[in-house]
């Protein structure tokens, strides 16, 4: 009867909160629909002005764009809905530089503000990881048995408060205006012309996959109804990744794990805190990136590999730094020692690519693929771009990427690493001699890529976090649930502490504690995981997992 009436108190709590997110978030969602100057005069929230400053008049700084040169001065107006050739926001660099020639220093001064609710935000993420730590330790200490409650009821409502609690404050709390602006002016003019985006919108730097995306945001964003909710629009395919990837990994890991550790994996991602600042509050597009990375992943582990080979491809067509990950499609099929198989892969790859790129291709030529991920790769030619690594922890965010460490380059230095680190994972996947290692070898060369490459953004670990559940699914070394709330706590932090910067109009984060301790954090991460792997393949010999 006890265990009864506990059951039924849990259930009617979570879906007393189910119920209370819901009223909160549709409430919210209705005053945006009801305020005349939603979509027209207050893009940001909390006072915050479009392009992330107050004003021209009290700031001289251009507004900051994490993405893009400092072509064109914004004076704090939205850009023109109606996307022309002369009205287009224009991307701004993150802001004017010093004497030095590096980007001014964050968050002196600004509008007090941004800071709203980052006292809730903190305490969020500090209770969930505690809870989730917590219930890791018992798991690996006593097991974790089944709920007494059924998954046919939690799962759905632990989904829908994750979706509601997504929906509520992607309204609620500061945004960064001006990438929301951004992807704003590029899906206005995907939606009117989709294949002349690039001609059309300016710089419109982001490879063509997510321009199908927002073409359709365009076209409903633009019509009277929806206007005011243009910004909700932008932030929903990413909402909807986050679900979909928790989704896969509650499928998987019933699949592969004993337990209830399905839906406390699943739970993990749905309610991580360094996943909802991505996609809900700042409006950024890498869970949609991460669910491509995710279902790459779970198809080369289930052994298809032509359908491997579309997700990698696309993930590689929507961001620049997909390129990361594709060698792992080549490790495998070097280890299939199949010529049909590597020939399949490799015209499925191309006419993916094809079939994606070529709409674009007819109107701005064959060639402007290549020049467009020319352009990306070189446009920040710095150490670090306040992604809190190895150049940021000796002191070199925003350093020019020209400077020396023993008469090396830093760029040059970074470009080592990356072939070091890839060389690695190929000899850790081959000595392995399993395709269950697929989801740690991608961990392993986003982390170590993003530790001690040159040019890293904040976000560009942001991967880490599902790509490290997927690694202890398909291994089961309870190591690697230290690196989920190590990565977790890091990606949180820098991507967090630079938003909150960013929203106040500032550039470069200086050398701070905050920046010096995660980047530290960040190189032992990436240690830590070459240890767990090289632990694993010397205890196993060959990797054979159930």
């Amino acid at each position: 009867m006890n265990n009864y009436r506990r059951n039924m108190l849990i259930k009617v709590g979570l879906i007393l909160v189910l119920a209370l997110l819901m009223f909160s978030s549709g409430y919210e969602i209705y005053k945006l629909g009801t305020s005349s100057s939603a979509n027209q005069s207050k893009v940001g929230f909390q006072g915050v002005a479009p392009g992330g400053l107050r004003s021209q008049k009290q700031n001289n700084n251009p507004p900051s764009m994490p993405n893009g040169n400092n072509k064109n001065s914004d004076t704090g107006k939205l850009p023109n809905i109606q996307i022309n050739n002369n009205g287009q926001l224009a991307r701004n660099f993150r802001g004017r530089q010093n004497k030095n020639g590096r980007p001014s220093s964050m968050g002196r001064g600004m509008n007090s503000t941004a800071n709203t609710y980052s006292v809730e935000v903190i305490m969020y993420s500090i209770i969930f990881i505690i809870c989730f730590a917590a219930l890791f330790i018992i798991g690996i200490r006593k097991g974790i048995k089944d709920f007494e409650i059924s998954e046919k009821f939690l799962i759905p409502v632990l989904v829908g408060i994750a979706l509601f609690l997504r929906l509520f404050i992607a309204v609620l709390l500061p945004e960064y205006s001006s990438d929301l602006n951004l992807f704003k002016s590029w899906a206005v003019s995907a939606g009117n012309s989709l294949t002349k985006v690039y001609s059309n919108a300016r710089n419109a730097d982001y490879p063509p996959l997510y321009m199908y995306v927002l073409a359709v945001i365009g076209k409903i964003g633009s019509t009277s109804a929806f206007s005011s909710y243009f910004n909700l629009l932008l932030k929903l395919p990413s909402i909807f990744a986050d679900i979909f990837t928790s989704f896969i990994i509650y499928k998987l890991a019933g699949k592969h794990l004993k337990g209830s550790m399905s839906t406390i994996l699943a739970a993990v991602y749905l309610f991580n805190p360094a996943v909802l600042i991505n996609s809900s509050v700042w409006g950024q597009v890498d869970s949609f990136f991460t669910m491509l990375l995710v279902l790459a992943a779970y198809m080369l582990v289930e052994k298809k590999v032509g359908i491997s080979s579309i997700f990698f491809t696309a993930a590689v067509l929507m961001k620049p730094q997909g390129i990361i990950f594709f060698p792992v499609l080549l490790f495998e099929l070097v280890r299939l020692k199949s010529v049909k198989k590597f020939t399949k892969a490799a015209l499925i790859s191309l006419g993916t690519a094809a079939l994606i790129a070529l709409p674009f291709a007819l109107n701005n030529g064959i060639t402007w693929i290549f020049k467009l991920y020319s352009s990306t790769v070189g446009e920040y030619p710095y150490a670090s771009v306040n992604g809190f690594n190895f150049f940021s922890l000796i002191g070199k965010n925003f350093a020019k990427d020209t400077g020396t460490i023993l008469g090396i380059s830093y760029h040059n230095l970074g470009m080592a690493f990356i072939l070091l680190i890839t060389i690695f994972s190929f000899v850790i996947y081959i000595k392995g001699n399993n395709e269950k290692l697929v989801p740690a070898l991608l961990l392993i060369q986003i982390s170590g890529v993003f530790t001690f490459a040159s040019s890293m953004h904040e976000r560009y670990l942001f991967p880490a976090v599902a790509l490290s559940i997927l690694a202890y699914i398909y291994l089961k070394d309870k190591r690697i649930l230290a690196l989920i709330i190590g990565f977790t706590i890091t990606v949180f932090s820098n991507t967090y502490y630079v938003f909150l910067q960013a929203i106040k109009g500032g550039n470069s984060i200086g050398y701070t504690p905050v920046l010096v301790v995660t980047s530290a954090l960040n190189v032992l991460l990436f240690a830590y995981s070459v240890k767990v792997l090289i632990d694993i393949l010397r205890n196993r010999g060959g990797v054979k997992i159930d």
